[in-house]
């Protein structure tokens, strides 16, 4: 049986999907594509009906690329109003031969969620922490160890019922079912996560369209988060506020001229732009970026914050993500900022580079570990679709094992920690 997922990140900027297969313990990309966003705000559905017509259009180009219909998705639903709560569980093993099962796993899992009162929320999920049997402790699941007793802290992710049903129902009226929820900092986590980020505390700047997300991990757990409202359109703001041009203009300049900071910017370096007023107007790379720099650091300063107000521990690593990291240069200005080196994302799946997707791609590693898990075997097309799509895998390249996700697959596999 071929394991074929879809994932959709509805962003205020653009509307996010990948589709990707499970090959062999590799994660291979079928298609993706990117569709600018209307009717959403700050992460929000504020016009069902532009919004519904984006999400459709972005569906429709991975549609055409695969040859079938996509109507099962991992979605990701709005940061706002997060919240991460840590539960506990018990549960006695009653296993003939009395070792833990998995279905002992999930039973405690379950249990610790349950006792817990989320009137209002919606579950995203629930991130095992660690594990007792018998009074010894463990971080991985102690599965077929001896013992009769068996206890489990976890975080349980909610968002507030109206923005996941929002977004559940948007789909719904679209015929396409939304088989888990997800949020932006735990997809961005699962698409760089290494075995040096399960051992460590840090943070993930997600640098979006009109919100900047930062969400911070300890042990590879995200454990909080919190929502900057500025992102990537105010840097195209000041772009179009200093030159007088267009938002469109100035999202282009800042994607395909403009550098993240202006250390190797040139001052001779030109470009020539039509006004609002048809006035042609040269302009040079230099003052541009200085332009851009500004803003960024205003952006990551914010986010500097925010991580001195989640925690007070030592931060091991930050990492940043979203469209606007893909910028040349963004690192220097990031450096500055924190005093520090910070590691700038980098999707290592063949076909898509973009730091837009992190948060999509990671969604499907994500999902594919709660799957085993709980010992499940689930794809999102059938089996008659899948054999389609058979040619489709052979266009694309495999990642190979020197890549992080074809590593990252092989870790998930042999640990298995949700």
């Amino acid at each position: 049986m071929k394991h074929i997922y879809t994932s959709l990140d509805i962003g205020s900027d653009s509307i996010k999907v990948v589709v990707c297969e499970l090959y062999q313990n590799k994660l291979n990309l079928l298609a993706s594509a990117s569709y600018p966003s209307k009717g959403v705000r700050r992460g929000l559905i504020v016009d069902s009906d532009s919004a519904k017509e984006c999400i459709s259009n972005a569906i429709h180009q991975v549609e055409e690329i695969l040859g079938m219909r996509v109507d099962e998705v991992i979605a990701t639903v709005p940061s706002y109003e997060a919240e991460f709560t840590v539960v506990k569980g018990e549960v006695e093993i009653k296993t003939e031969d009395g070792n833990v099962s998995r279905d002992d796993i999930y039973k405690v899992l379950d249990m610790a969620v349950s006792k817990a009162d989320f009137k209002g929320r919606e579950i995203v999920t629930a991130i095992p922490v660690d594990y007792t049997l018998d009074g010894v402790a463990y971080e991985k699941e102690p599965l077929h160890c001896p013992g009769q007793s068996l206890k489990a802290r976890a975080i349980v992710v909610t968002v507030p019922e109206k923005s996941a049903y929002s977004v559940m129902e948007l789909l719904d009226s679209m015929n396409i079912s939304v088989i888990d929820i997800s949020l932006s900092g735990i997809g961005d986590l699962y698409a760089f996560k290494n075995k040096t980020i399960e051992k460590a505390v840090g943070a993930i700047i997600n640098i979006g369209g009109d919100t900047t997300t930062v969400s911070l991990y300890n042990r590879g757990i995200i454990v909080k988060n919190a929502i900057i409202n500025m992102g990537g359109i105010n840097i195209d703001k000041d772009i179009s506020y200093m030159y007088k041009t267009s938002l469109d203009v100035s999202s282009d300049l800042k994607r395909h001229f403009a550098l993240g900071n202006k250390r190797n910017a040139s001052t001779s370096d030109m470009h020539e732009i039509e006004t609002e007023v048809d006035n042609a107007l040269r302009i040079n790379q230099f003052e541009i970026s200085e332009v851009v720099a500004s803003r960024l650091e205003e952006i990551l300063n914010l986010a500097k914050d925010k991580i001195s107000i989640l925690t007070s521990k030592k931060i091991d690593y930050i990492i940043i993500t979203g469209g606007t990291s893909n910028m040349a240069d963004i690192e220097y200005t990031a450096n500055e900022v924190f005093k520090r080196n910070v590691n700038i994302g980098n999707i290592r799946l063949v076909g898509i580079r973009d730091n837009k997707y992190s948060s999509a791609v990671g969604s499907i590693v994500y999902f594919i570990s709660k799957m085993k898990l709980k010992g499940q075997d689930l794809s999102m097309v059938s089996e008659e679709d899948a054999a389609k799509l058979a040619s489709i895998r052979k266009s694309y390249q495999e990642i190979h094992n020197d890549q992080m996700l074809g590593k990252l697959m092989e870790y998930f596999l042999a640990n298995r920690r949700i």
